[in-house]
């Protein structure tokens, strides 16, 4: 990928990282990404993938905005209440970033739909708020071999990770949660959600999604980050492959 003048202006500060470098700026020109969710955390992610230069963006959400998401949906502005936010965040990536192309599917993303959705991506970011949809997804993109980054917030809390399950000594997403969690699903609308904790996750997730189309520094995957900003405490635990993960196993299986 060649960068033009405009590029090379706009992504300077990118390119003088001797880790980064033309070379990772040219590998974000070329890649895609697909994002689930533009809410909390897709919000900032959005924003700042699309600004650092990404080729393609994704965007599938099937909500519109409501006065309620603006305390912490920074993408989306007052005016856009009633708006598809795929819609809305499209228009505000262009705003921001119009070497960016976008393509946006107003859908719930489910098992009849998923590999269509991610197809060609090159990252996937799931930022959504349900275990039927993160294990939708989590599935799909293990299948398809393609770097999963999986967030989630609540309260003043945060968590992140970035699963390449195909891999030999990589746990995937089940290996973490398992085949089906016996918890209780809330919302930020029934526990609340301070908003710059969204932006710290989704800006964190913006992170590894670059991370992971054009490696630097240490290889995150088979981590978790968790984080709690009421105390402002920051810890890394390590992620173990399950070796009875059926997922991973089936895998392997057809290799």
């Amino acid at each position: 990928m060649i960068l033009s003048d405009d590029e090379l202006a706009r992504y300077a500060r990118h390119i003088v990282l001797k880790e980064f470098g033309g070379t990772g700026q040219a590998r974000l020109k070329a890649a895609t990404v697909a994002i689930v969710g533009a809410g909390g955390i897709g919000s900032p992610a959005i924003q700042y993938l699309g600004a650092a230069g990404v080729g393609r963006v994704i965007l599938i959400d099937d909500d519109t905005v409501e006065p309620s998401n603006l305390q912490r949906q920074t993408i989306f502005r007052t005016a856009d209440t009633g708006i598809a936010k795929v819609d809305a965040a499209a228009a505000a990536v262009k705003r921001i970033n119009p070497n960016v192309s976008v393509n946006t599917h107003r859908v719930r993303i489910d098992a009849s739909n998923v590999t269509a959705l991610l197809a060609g991506a090159d990252v996937v970011l799931d930022g959504c708020d349900n275990f039927a949809t993160r294990f939708c997804v989590a599935d799909a993109a293990h299948a398809a071999k393609i770097p999963l980054v999986s967030a989630a917030v609540g309260q003043f809390e945060g968590q992140l990770a970035t699963y390449r399950g195909w891999e030999a000594d990589k746990p995937c997403y089940r290996c973490f949660v398992g085949e089906d969690p016996e918890r209780a699903e809330t919302s930020c609308a029934e526990d609340g959600v301070l908003g710059p904790v969204t932006g710290v996750i989704g800006s964190l997730a913006a992170l590894e999604v670059l991370r992971a189309i054009a490696p630097f520094g240490d290889d995150p995957v088979g981590k978790l980050l968790l984080i709690d900003l009421l105390a402002l405490r920051f810890r890394m635990i390590r992620l173990p492959k399950d070796p009875g993960c059926t997922t991973c196993n089936k895998i392997a299986a057809s290799l």
